[in-house]
């Protein structure tokens, strides 16, 4: 572990990424974030916990200390939108998920101090991200990235309308490769008790359209699940007992897919 990230390396060609899971904001930025934004509430809550028995499959997890807040690992470090023509976050986010601003007035960095955070904090994640992808290739043939996100069911500003709980995002189909994605969304398709969209509103944000090269040998999928799948939607944001156990079974089935999933 080290102040950015813990890698836990697993056995599996799987590697679990969760850019948005942590809630560390440094001290000194502190001073110049308003009361609200300091909870943090826009963080993929829980979900090194939810998805800890991965660990047990053979997955391996790299997970963020540091806030999306400071900066999103999960933007290309140039800013460009992931969703044009919709309201986005950007790579180091101003405003809330519901259109608010996270900074006191003159608070939020300048382009300057944006490149800082980038290679500060940005930059070792995905040194890592790139690095372990190539160590799981040259021991398997093939990489699986999984990027496992959270996110509350409504939200106006960025979306219309209520999501399905669960929205898989392959960048239609291009980061990887059609037998994976054919056999994520079956799992879905098996089940009834929540449901489900591949590449709706949330098609994979940077990491999986960067990384996921199927002709390389790499390939990336997204899952945004909703809180309620899981958890309490309302402040304090609140693990669910219940809720969370009864969605594990199909996590861990969707897991298990990507780890016994072989290229043709």
């Amino acid at each position: 572990m080290n102040e950015i990230f813990t890698l836990q390396r697993g056995t599996a060609p799987l590697l679990i990424s969760m850019p948005h899971v942590g809630t560390h904001i440094p001290e000194a930025l502190r001073p110049r974030y308003t009361p609200r934004a300091l909870e943090v509430e826009d963080t993929d809550w829980f979900l090194d916990r939810l998805y800890g028995f991965a660990r047990d499959l053979g997955a391996g997890l790299l997970v963020p200390r540091l806030s999306r807040y400071v900066v999103d690992l999960n933007r290309p470090s140039d800013n460009r939108p992931m969703y044009a023509g919709r309201n986005n976050t950007e790579l180091c986010p101003t405003r809330h998920f519901t259109g608010e601003p996270i900074y006191r007035e003159g608070g939020a960095p300048g382009e300057a101090e944006i490149r800082e955070r980038v290679a500060q904090y940005w930059q070792p994640y995905h040194d890592a991200l790139r690095a372990e992808t190539a160590r799981l290739v040259a021991a398997h043939g093939h990489a699986v990235i999984f990027d496992a996100h959270s996110i509350k069911s409504e939200l106006p500003w960025l979306f219309e309308g209520r999501l399905p709980q669960m929205n898989l995002g392959t960048a239609e189909g291009a980061s990887c490769a059609a037998t994976l994605r054919q056999a994520l969304a079956g799992v879905f398709a098996a089940q009834q008790a929540y449901d489900h969209v591949v590449d709706g509103r949330f098609k994979g944000g940077h990491i999986t359209r960067e990384y996921g090269r199927p002709a390389e040998g790499v390939h990336a999928v997204q899952l945004e699940m909703c809180w309620r799948a899981y958890m309490e939607e309302s402040a304090p944001h609140r693990w669910h007992e219940g809720r969370a156990a009864a969605v594990t079974p199909l996590l861990r089935q969707l897991v298990q897919g990507m780890i016994h999933w072989r290229p043709r």
